[in-house]
C-alpha cells in the first residue's frame, strides 16, 4: 500500500505546481493529479507546500580541536536538528589531521557517524597535511563516494595550507574526478593583525572581525580563482561573507571559471553590529566573522541571478556557557584569538530562507535550487536527491505557509544554548518530514525514536547545477 499525499503544491527548482505525490516504499512513485492507487492511504495536505528534502552541504558535527574541545552537537543530535528544521541529507566535512592518511580521517567520521545520524549523510574530506602518499590515496577516496575535499588558506599553524598546495591539489583533484572546496581568508594577514591587535590589548571579542576584514576574504577569493583558472579546475568557494567577495566571483564566472559559491543564512540575516554587545559577543564569533548589513542586498542579489549557486550552514556549535566563554576570567574580557569559532544553524536554515521568500528577496523555486537542488547537483546526489520525481528519494518536508514559527534556543533540538537568530519570526512552519517514504516528524514531534539516517555514497562532484528547468545541467 503507497501513501499519497494529496491537494499540496509542489515546490521544485522549475517552478511550484498543485499536485498529489504518491509514495510507494521509499521511492516517489508519481507525481500529478491522479496518481491515488487502490488500497492506497491519502494524506490531506491542502494549503501545504511540498519541498524537496534540504540538503545542508557544510557541517561540523563532533568536530575536536587542538585544546580538546568538541562541538556541542554530535551526529546523533545535530543530524536530529536537521531533520526537525527539514534537512534530510547532510553533507559534512570529515578532516585529516596532520599526520594521518586521508583513510584514517573517513575512518574516524565514519566511527562518529555510522549508526548514529537522524538524517541521511555524506562526507566531503578536508585535507591539512598533502603529500606524495595523501595524493595516491584521492581514487580510493573517490570509489568509498567522497568526491570533494576541502582545503584552508586560513589558520596559520594548524589547517592553512600554502597557494603551491593548493595548485597541486587542485590538478590532481581534478584528475581524478573530485572537486576542492576553499575557505577563502588570507591566514598570514590575519595572524599579523592578530599579533599587532593583541600588542595593543585589543583582545575582547569584538575585535575578531577587525582581525578579518572583508579585504582579507576577498583577496584571497581572487587568488583562489586565479589559482583555478591557471589549472582549468572547478572549485567551489565555501562560506562567501562580503559582496566584494562575491563580486569576485561573478566577475570570474563571466569569465567562464568553473566556480560554484556558497553562502550562509548569518551573512544574510546578521551583521557585524552583534559584535558591540560585551562578551556576548563571543555568540558570534565565527570565520568569516558577520560583515557590514551592507553586504546583504548584494548577497541576496548574487542568490537571485544564480551567481550564489548554494546556502549552506557551516554548522559549527559551541556552548556559550563553558566553551565560548572560556577566556573570560574575573569578569575581564577575554581573548577572541582562543574562543572556539562557529556558530549553530542546521535547525534554521529552511524556514529562514523561507521567511526571504516570504519578504519577496527569493523566488520559492529559486529556494529550492539554493538549499537542496544544486547541493544535490554539485556534490553528485542528483536527481536520486534534491528534486521531487518519479524515481527519486521520497525525502519530503511539508511546509506550511499559514503557520509561524518562532526562532528559539528554548525550543530548538539543536544541542547548545544558544541560536544567532533568538526572536526571529517566520511566517511559516515545518509540519512534517519524510525520510525516504517515512514519516519521521510532525507537529514539533519526532516519530521515530532511533536514527534511520544512512550513508550516501556520492558521484562525480562538480560537474553541474540546476538549470532553470529543475534539470542538471553543466556551468562552465
Amino acid at each position: 500500500m503507497a501513501l499519497v499525499l494529496a491537494g499540496g503544491v509542489v515546490a521544485n527548482s522549475d517552478g511550484v505546481y498543485r499536485a498529489d505525490v504518491r509514495i510507494d516504499g521509499e521511492t516517489i512513485a508519481g507525481i500529478g493529479t491522479c496518481v491515488v492507487g487502490k488500497g492506497d492511504e491519502v494524506l490531506d495536505v491542502s494549503g501545504k507546500y511540498l519541498l524537496p528534502g534540504g540538503i545542508d552541504a557544510h557541517t561540523h558535527f563532533d568536530l575536536p580541536l587542538s585544546n580538546g574541545v568538541r562541538t556541542a552537537d554530535s551526529f546523533f543530535t545535530g543530524t536530529r536538528a536537521a531533520i526537525a528544521g527539514g534537512t534530510t541529507c547532510v553533507i559534512d566535512y570529515a578532516t585529516q589531521f596532520k599526520s594521518e592518511s586521508l583513510r584514517e580521517g573517513l575512518g574516524n567520521w565514519h566511527r562518529l557517524a555510522d549508526g548514529k545520524c537522524f538524517c541521511d549523510y555524506a562526507f566531503h574530506m578536508a585535507i591539512t597535511d598533502w603529500n606524495e602518499s595523501v595524493s595516491d590515496e584521492l581514487p580510493e577516496m573517490i570509489s568509498s563516494g567522497v568526491t570533494s575535499f576541502k582545503m584552508y588558506m586560513a589558520y596559520k599553524g594548524s589547517l592553512q595550507v600554502d597557494d603551491g598546495v593548493i595548485y597541486w591539489a587542485l590538478k590532481r583533484v581534478m584528475e581524478v574526478g573530485g572537486l576542492l572546496c576553499v575557505h577563502c581568508e588570507n591566514g598570514d594577514v590575519i595572524s599579523a593583525l592578530t599579533e599587532e591587535l593583541s600588542r595593543r590589548g585589543c583582545v575582547g571579542p569584538e575585535f575578531h572581525p577587525v582581525s578579518r576584514p572583508p579585504v582579507t576574504e576577498t583577496e584571497a577569493v581572487s587568488r583562489l580563482t586565479s589559482i583555478a583558472s591557471l589549472v582549468g579546475a572547478p572549485v567551489y568557494v565555501v562560506h562567501v561573507s562580503a559582496y566584494s567577495s562575491m563580486e569576485k566571483i561573478i566577475e570570474a564566472k563571466a569569465r567562464g571559471a568553473r566556480l560554484f559559491a556558497e553562502t550562509c543564512p548569518q551573512y544574510l540575516y546578521l551583521d557585524d553590529s552583534l559584535y558591540g554587545g560585551g562578551w556576548e559577543a563571543a555568540k558570534y564569533v565565527c570565520s568569516p566573522p558577520l560583515r557590514g548589513s551592507e553586504n546583504h542586498e548584494g548577497l541576496w542579489a548574487s542568490l537571485r541571478s544564480g551567481f550564489t549557486d548554494v546556502v549552506a550552514t557551516d554548522h559549527c556549535s559551541f556552548n556559550f556557557e563553558g566553551q565560548k566563554d572560556g577566556g573570560h576570567k574575573d569578569g575581564m574580557r577575554g581573548d577572541f584569538a582562543k574562543i572556539p569559532n562557529g556558530m549553530p544553524g542546521v535547525e534554521s536554515r529552511v524556514l529562514l530562507m523561507y521567511k526571504g521568500v516570504s519578504e519577496g528577496r527569493l523566488s520559492l523555486p529559486a529556494m529550492v535550487r539554493v538549499i537542496s537542488s544544486n547541493p544535490a547537483a554539485i556534490f553528485g546526489i542528483y536527481p536520486r536527491k534534491g528534486i521531487l520525481i518519479p524515481g527519486a528519494d521520497a525525502d519530503i518536508v511539508v511546509l506550511n505557509p499559514s503557520g509561524k514559527t518562532v526562532i528559539s534556543a528554548r525550543t530548538q533540538f539543536q544541542n547548545v544554548d544558544y541560536t544567532p537568530f533568538e526572536g526571529v519570526e517566520v511566517p511559516a512552519s515545518i509540519d512534517a518530514v519524510y525520510l525516504r517514504g517515512v514519516e519521521v516528524f510532525r507537529g514539533g514531534k519526532f516519530l521515530e525514536d532511533a536514527p534511520a539516517g544512512r550513508y550516501v555514497p556520492r558521484r562525480a562532484s562538480g560537474l553541474s547545477v540546476t538549470d532553470g528547468g529543475g534539470v542538471a545541467g553543466t556551468r562552465l
